[in-house]
């Protein structure tokens, strides 16, 4: 969020899939949707039990937590100290966990479907990436479409007021949302049954063109 921080030097923003609001200027957490201890607890047993070859980690305050069978990609050197099983630091309410087949026995994609089927009613599970074998948790009903929405309303503003960019299943509930809304066209295949709109891929820069196509539209 630094990098964001120097690019724009305003505003704030909805982080960890919507479980998060934050205050980017002064770094600081404004609202939190926690995942509750005994979901987090039930959510570990029943996957396990699903896909054996399973992994996990949480994320709550500043600290982030995996197993040793969990490899990450992204959080090299964040936890220095894996454990074997995460049950040993789940803790307290997180803003989210993952969980993740580091042998990519499957993909996202078809750990999502057996996520959903059986602890859909217990958590939020999506992904951002169908290639990383890759599931990420918040609290049932929490995402980036619904805190988007909440924070809108609180401003005055509807979803006729707003523009929103997404690529993959962690994105669709802010596509589906919003009455401005562009698929990226090298994102998730599904995306554009979410959006209203297509735009160019990341590195056509689909994102710059629609923008300034929508700063000539009249005030």
């Amino acid at each position: 969020m630094q990098e964001i921080k120097e690019a724009f030097g305003f505003g704030n923003a909805i982080c960890a899939n919507g479980a998060m609001h934050y205050d980017l200027m002064n770094e600081c957490v404004i609202e939190e949707w926690l995942i509750p201890l005994e979901s987090q607890f039930e959510f570990v047993k029943r996957m396990r039990t699903a896909v054996p070859s399973i992994s996990f980690a949480t994320e709550y305050g500043d600290e982030f937590h995996h197993e040793s069978a969990y490899i990450p990609r992204w959080d090299v050197g964040v936890d220095i100290f894996p454990v074997l099983r995460i049950e040993e630091k789940l803790l307290k309410p997180a803003f989210k966990m993952l969980a993740r087949c580091s042998d990519y026995e499957y993909t996202s994609d078809e750990l999502l479907e057996i996520a959903l089927r059986e602890v859909g009613d217990l958590v939020t599970i999506t992904h951002s990436n169908a290639a990383e074998s890759l599931l990420e948790i918040s609290a049932l009903g929490v995402s980036k479409g619904k805190t988007l929405a909440k924070l809108t309303s609180r401003m005055g503003f509807t979803s006729k007021d707003v523009v929103a960019f997404g690529d993959n299943p962690n994105d669709f509930s802010m596509l589906s949302w919003a009455d401005r809304s562009w698929a990226m066209t090298d994102g998730h295949p599904d995306a554009p049954k979410y959006s209203k709109f297509v735009a160019e891929a990341h590195h056509l820069d689909g994102v710059a063109i629609v923008i300034e196509e929508l700063l000539t539209l009249p005030i």
